[in-house]
């Protein structure tokens, strides 16, 4: 099977932490030339001194891709050095919250970050990868997406327009040369989950610790999965084993899943 991405330019959004910084490091170590954003110097910086095993690269940009001038700002800084052969839009937030007391700000924000940032970036990149015939733009929704709870209601309701979008734009751009797919994490042991597991703790009277026990119970295979094992699969869509894989949605979520 064909791994290898030298020689190919790849941008990960939301890459100083959790599953983007595992996919930037999964895609420098089969050879890309990654450049990532995040919002925290200090997190950015943290992920760009890692040393690729392979012949790879990693570049770091401070942004925040919920505002529209930093996000060009990025996009146009990337651009300079090229065109860009690979885009994982994974930037996103998961507030929890009350639907009935969420205003209009809250609602629109949330979309900004996650939803737009997306488009914006897929509409950026996209032309070089049709003129060049070959891209991959790769979606991180969401089990949520799939299976919406209230608490995260603005969130399942971006996850899910990320998951249209990228199946609508598969159907167009893939005679072009440019697949576009979905990946759908489950439980992942980042540190998002362990604030909401720390939120529920403090409601609930109990402890971080025993929230996520009590969560592994409805995975099959009895645990949080890990952004390294998310990564991997996103790197797979990224290379050119994945060649006849486009508009699909995977879910990586240790077969909580109960749908067909």
């Amino acid at each position: 099977m064909d791994f290898d991405l030298s020689n190919r330019r790849a941008v990960v959004t939301g890459g100083s932490a959790g599953i983007g910084a595992a996919t930037v490091r999964a895609l420098a170590n089969l050879g890309a030339a990654v450049e990532f954003c995040g919002r925290t110097e200090s997190k950015v910086d943290a992920t760009s001194s890692y040393v690729p095993t392979g012949s790879g690269s990693i570049k770091g940009h401070v942004a925040d891709m919920g505002e529209k001038a930093s996000t060009s700002a990025f996009l146009e800084s990337v651009s300079a050095s090229g065109p860009v052969d690979i885009l994982v839009n994974n930037v996103g937030a998961s507030p929890s919250r009350n639907f009935q007391y969420m205003s209009d700000e809250d609602w629109s924000s949330l979309h900004e970050l996650n939803l737009l940032s997306a488009v914006r970036c897929t509409r950026h990149f996209l032309p070089d990868m049709r003129e060049n015939k070959w891209g991959r733009i790769v979606m991180i929704a969401s089990s949520a997406a799939s299976y919406p709870g209230a608490a995260l209601v603005d969130y399942a309701a971006t996850k899910a327009a990320m998951v249209a979008t990228g199946k609508a734009l598969a159907g167009k751009y893939g005679r072009d040369g440019v697949l576009i797919n979905s990946v759908l994490p489950g439980l992942i042991h980042t540190d998002m989950w362990d604030r909401a597991a720390g939120e529920v703790a403090e409601a609930s009277g109990t402890t971080a610790d025993d929230v996520l026990a009590n969560n592994s119970k409805s995975v099959p295979v009895g645990r949080y999965g890990t952004a390294e094992e998310v990564a991997a699969v996103i790197a797979f869509l990224c290379s050119e084993s994945a060649s006849y894989v486009n508009g699909t949605s995977i879910s990586v979520d240790g077969g909580q899943g109960g749908h067909i």
